[in-house]
């Protein structure tokens, strides 16, 4: 018995096994999903993405992050290739920090529906400070909309080493 992925249970997932073409501008279209094969089973996915780049909307310099995404599945997925080639089109998007991580998260909700899922920039310092945006989302009506309050307002309550970056 095969349980592996295949075309015919990843859908419509079509970047895989292709040549890479990489998107010029912010491209939440390019975002691909496919069915979760473990949907009785909360259980948590979670990336690292350490190449972040955006532009800041004023001055058009490089903002460079480590982008941590964590979230349940419910019914779908996304697909890995695909969410680093939307995270790649944030590198000529002009966006504050606060709003790259607030955008990420909204279109992976819109994409997936998750039960839960939380974004976490760390943006490298630029000009002495570095800005740490964090948001996060609990399916209303279920337990993990508590979830979202609780890691919320306990979050970040320690304070930083200076080798965590």
């Amino acid at each position: 018995m095969m349980t592996g992925r295949t075309q015919e249970n990843l859908g419509s997932v079509t970047h895989l096994g292709k040549h890479t073409e990489y998107p010029d501008d912010y491209s939440p279209q390019i975002l691909e999903c496919f069915d979760n094969k473990h949907p009785d089973r909360d259980y948590f996915v979670k990336f690292n993405c350490p190449e972040f780049t955006s532009l800041c909307p004023i001055t058009g310099q490089p903002d460079y992050a480590t982008i941590y995404i964590s979230y349940v599945p419910d019914i779908k997925m996304v697909e890995s290739k695909s969410l680093k080639l939307y995270l790649v089109s944030f590198r000529n998007h002009g966006d504050f920090h606060e709003d790259c991580i607030n955008i990420i998260m909204n279109d992976l909700i819109a994409l997936m529906q998750p039960r839960y899922i939380e974004v976490w920039g760390k943006f490298l310092p630029r000009g002495g400070i570095s800005i740490d945006p964090y948001c996060n989302y609990g399916k209303p009506g279920t337990k993990w909309e508590g979830v979202a309050w609780d890691r919320l307002k306990e979050h970040d309550m320690y304070p930083e080493k200076i080798n965590n970056r």
